[in-house]
Parts: C-alpha cells; structure tokens; sequence
C-alpha cells in the first residue's frame, strides 16, 4: 500500500490543496484512496464533508475506538501532515511515508525552511537508503518570472528531484470550496493547469506501481521457489551422506564368472568404516622435560637457549675457563634453585 505523505514545516505552503488533487487523481485512476488529515485542523476532512457522491469515492480516517485507522480495502493512502513537523513526529511519519512531496514556494523564507527539513529528512535511514522517496514541487508560482528556474537550481543543489511548479490561480480556490479538484473538472476547461500535472504525475505513477506489484511478485517467486520443485530433478543430498554413498557396491550381474571370489578370513581383513570411524590421534612425541637442579647461588639473568648465567665477580674468571666444556641449558627446561 504506497503512502504520500505532504510535508513542509512552514505554513501556508500549499500542502491542503497538494494533498486534496493527489486523493483525487488517485481516485480518477480507479484506486481505493485514503485522505487522511494529521493536521489540527483538519482542513481536508471539511473538504471532504463537501465532496459530492456523484465523484469518485475519497475516504477518510476510521475511528476506532479512539484510534485513527485506515479504513480495509484502501489501496493507495495520501497524508496531510502540519506545518512544524520536526523530530520525533517527522521521523515517526518516515516510517510511515513510501514517498514524500514537498510544496515550496518561491521566497528565500520558504526554501531556507524547507532546506532546514529536506536536511532532518536525509538523516533518517529510510531516507538515506532511498525506501522512502523525496521530491520537491513549486507552489503559487508565476512560470513567466524566473521564480521556478531559481527553485529549480535550488533543489537541485539539495540533490532533491523538481518535479515540476504548479501555478496561483482562482481556479484550486474555486474548486475546494466545493469539494472538488481540477481533476473533477471537464479537461478542456483546465487544459493549462492539467499540463502542469503531467511532469507531476509522469513522476508518481511508476513509483505507486511498482510498490505493490513488486511485493507481490517477490512474494509469489519465493513461494513457488521453496515449494515446488522442477520434475526430473535429482534430489539435493546432504555433504555429509555423499562421504558413506561414495563408493557403492558392484551389482553380482557385472562381476565375471571365471574368477570367483576367494574366502578371505575374519581376522586378516577385519571390516573397518573409514568414513565414519575417525583415526586414532597419535600419542604426543614430544618427551616429558628433565628437571636441572642448581646448587650454586647464582641469581639468574634471563632464561634463553643462548643466555649465560651470570655469577659472582670473584668466580666469573674461574668459571670463563669451563664456559666451553659446560652444556647450554635449554629454555624449555625448568630450573629450580636448591
């Protein structure tokens, strides 16, 4: 189930009128769509009070028992967040959101602020990883100023797509008032401001489709993958069986007739089972070290295969003459002192 979620923390940016055509397109493309209000507000559940039942169905929250859920059977869910959504609440609708759109209008208040968000957005892991899609969306603009170029440039120096910028005209005013979007109207009436749309919803389209048709298609290989199997194909035996099947017997029908088998006894050719007998581990050839006792009181300097004793000044020229017929002592061997 794609979710949209319309958020921007400044007020007055468009998000009501962003969220209200987004539910309504999505309800011309036959979806079943939630518009659900998170704003105190609740600008879009008045507007959808207004909505005739001649028009393609939008609903709203369920209340259940105090709770707001989405209702069963929706298939597509457009959210309409309030203005200073930041921190927990903003990570919280992340988790939430498949897509974000951001309405920005074009004074350098409403880009710093919305610099400030779109930087808080990339910090959260779904948005850093790309589950969870950005995209930025001019509002209340005039395309024959330079308005939308500098958002244009703007946006893109965020690293944020620009999916296109949508015009102020009486027309949105108009049509809310009575419940309706310009998707309600007859196309040749609104043939400007659908144009702007279409780059818009060009967009949108692949990412609401493949949200759902990729989970299920996953979800229909990996079950066809682990229960059903090819025909014909061998079974997978375990490594530890392939060891005991390596070598199996040789039917009677192919052995020759003229060389019989010769008795052989029991005890020259005992039966053993290599494969799942383990090998006696050999006994330790190492021998057990010698203790080298010491009678002399001499202080010993390091313990080395090469280092010398060190003695008293008055016997190290009595014993430099035996240096050479004394046997080094090994390091490995354990001194003790008597």
């Amino acid at each position: 189930m794609p979710v949209i979620a319309v958020v921007n923390r400044k007020g007055g940016s468009g998000k009501s009128t962003l969220a209200a055509h987004l539910a309504a397109w999505c309800a011309h493309q036959g979806n079943s769509v939630m518009l659900g209000d998170v704003d105190r507000q609740q600008s879009t559940r008045s507007w959808l009070r207004k909505r005739s039942e001649a028009l393609p169905a939008i609903a709203p929250w369920t209340v259940d028992q105090n709770i707001l859920r989405v209702p069963i059977g929706v298939t597509h869910v457009v959210l309409d967040t309030p203005g200073g959504l930041h921190g927990f609440d903003l990570a919280r609708m992340v988790m939430f959101a498949d897509i974000i759109l951001m309405p920005v209008c074009g004074s350098a208040f409403d880009r710093e602020s919305a610099a400030d968000c779109h930087a808080e957005l990339m910090a959260l892991p779904r948005v850093a990883t790309g589950r969870c899609k950005v995209a930025c969306i001019g509002m209340r603009l005039d395309p024959r100023t330079r308005t939308p170029q500098v958002l244009k440039e703007w946006a893109t120096q965020l690293g944020m797509p620009f999916l296109g910028v949508l015009r102020e005209t009486q027309t949105y005013v108009q049509c809310l008032e009575r419940g309706m979007t310009l998707f309600d109207l007859p196309p040749e009436r609104v043939a400007t401001d659908l144009g702007q749309w279409r780059p818009i919803l060009g967009w949108l389209e692949p990412q609401l489709a493949l949200a759902p048709a990729t989970t299920s298609a996953n979800g229909a290989t990996g079950h066809q993958t682990s229960q059903t199997a090819k025909p014909g194909a061998p079974a997978v035996v375990p490594n530890r069986l392939l060891a005991a099947n390596a070598a199996p017997a040789t039917p009677a029908a192919s052995q020759p007739a003229a060389a019989p088998a010769q008795p052989v006894p029991v005890a020259a050719a005992p039966v053993t089972s290599t494969a799942t007998t383990p090998a006696p581990r050999p006994p330790a050839s190492r021998p057990i070290p010698s203790v080298t006792r010491i009678n002399s009181p001499r202080v010993l300097d390091r313990v080395s295969a090469h280092a010398p004793l060190r003695s008293a000044p008055g016997t190290r020229a009595a014993e430099s003459a035996q240096a050479d017929d004394t046997p080094q002592i090994p390091s490995f061997l354990k001194l003790v002192k008597c």
